[in-house]
């Protein structure tokens, strides 16, 4: 199809990358995987390495949708705070849930066993909006020290100078076990990695149903009806238009996304070349890219038509961070959905020898790549780490299919309204 929201920094500097076709052979496999995001190319490549033979169908390319042109910001963790989830769910399933999201950086790993050139750097800055934030920053620094051992830097608003050059923050929490990198270039590299492995990727092939018959699973798409022992559904935020009752458990964001063009002062923007998001609920974020642009989210939008100038709707969220580069020339500004469950933890599971996940919420650069994973060492008939995810609560938006959308806006429009008054 074509994409309106395709004008990305990513898409036009990253690695090489020819389309990989329907090749009309035989149409069976141990493992069908729908999706071809980080979640659907993790667990593509796990499941070849425990042996599986996969065929992964991709409707657009590689990296279409979220994976390939989110922020780039590498944050550990879940949207929940470490102290919220042992609040909720006890001390034992924190513990469990803080070694799978917290201390396995899946990412970093998947990136130096299969040398993978997407710019990764190290540092992520959470910024607070109000001076209420920094406090509960600090109480959650100290309980992750205290609780797990986990050391990040309490920066307090005197000395935010030396990660940002902007006077809006009242301090922050700066985290060595984060960073960012070139989102693209990460997906491309865990495909090229699971071609590798064994897997045949077919893009440009929609997935219509996943049938469940006598004689056993299957995938019905454009031109195939693929045999398979399990199905792996990582569609995210088109898993409605798949399996429509998952649809129910998410509604779509519309996020967009800037880029300057290379900055003389770039370095000076950004002394420690962090990656930033702020902490309102609809929020801020930026890094610099590694050719020194500045690569800045802001806004969200809660209807699927995007504006008709992308940068000039990101502009002035920019512009109040940075005053300075308010008038910087703009090379790139695109955008995508973002798949959002009601409390914002992720919806993974299984059905029989269907495995689904979705619903990062914004946050879900590093734990998609483990969810693959962990599929894949379900698949295998190891399940306790799955598991912990799989214990998470969810439940469907209410209003079913035409009030879903309309009633989920108005409470994030009420969030939206609590920003802009403090």
């Amino acid at each position: 199809m074509t994409d309106p929201l395709a004008n990305s920094y990513y898409a036009a500097t990253a690695q090489a990358w020819r389309p990989r076709a329907f090749d009309g052979q035989d149409c069976s496999c141990d493992v069908a995987v729908i999706g071809g995001g980080y979640t659907g190319l993790s667990a593509a490549l796990a499941c070849a390495e425990r042996g599986f033979s996969v065929i992964l169908i991709e409707r657009e390319h590689v990296g279409f949708g979220a994976s390939g042109r989110n922020g780039g910001q590498l944050i550990p963790g879940l949207r929940w705070s470490a102290s919220e989830l042992e609040a909720e769910f006890g001390r034992e399933r924190t513990d469990a849930l803080f070694d799978l999201c917290w201390r396995q950086n899946r990412v970093q790993a998947r990136i130096a066993n299969h040398a993978i050139d997407c710019d990764l750097k190290t540092g992520h800055l959470e910024a607070a909006w109000t001076a209420k934030d920094f406090g509960a920053m600090q109480r959650e620094a100290e309980f992750l020290a205290t609780r797990f051992g986990y050391q990040s830097a309490v920066v307090a608003k005197q000395d935010m100078a030396n990660h940002i050059a902007s006077p809006l923050y009242h301090g922050g929490i700066h985290d060595p076990q984060g960073g960012h990198f070139h989102p693209l270039d990460y997906a491309i590299g865990l495909a090229k990695a699971a071609e590798a492995a064994g897997v045949r990727i077919w893009e440009g092939e929609r997935a219509h149903e996943i049938t469940d018959t006598a004689e056993g699973l299957g995938v019905i798409t454009d031109r195939a009806h693929i045999g398979a022992r399990h199905v792996i559904d990582a569609t995210d935020s088109w898993i409605g238009q798949v399996e429509a009752d998952l649809g129910r458990y998410t509604v779509p964001i519309m996020n967009y996304n800037i880029a300057t063009a290379p900055l003389a002062n770039a370095d000076a923007l950004l002394p420690t070349d962090a990656a930033v998001a702020d902490s309102r609920f609809v929020l801020n974020y930026f890094r610099l890219s590694a050719d020194k642009r500045l690569i800045f989210g802001g806004g969200e939008r809660y209807s699927q038509t995007p504006p008709h100038d992308i940068a000039a709707f990101v502009r002035p969220f920019m512009a109040e961070v940075f005053p300075q580069i308010a008038d910087a020339p703009i090379a790139y500004g695109w955008g995508g959905t973002v798949a959002v469950t009601m409390n914002r933890l992720p919806h993974i599971g299984r059905r029989g020898n269907v495995f689904f996940a979705h619903g990062f919420s914004g946050h879900g650069a590093m734990v998609t790549t483990l969810a693959g994973e962990l599929i894949a060492e379900a698949m295998a008939e190891t399940a306790e780490r799955f598991d912990v995810l799989a214990d998470l609560p969810s439940r469907p938006f209410p209003g079913g299919k035409w009030l879903r959308g309309p009633l989920a806006t108005l409470g994030l429009l009420y969030y939206a309204l609590k920003d802009k008054l403090g």
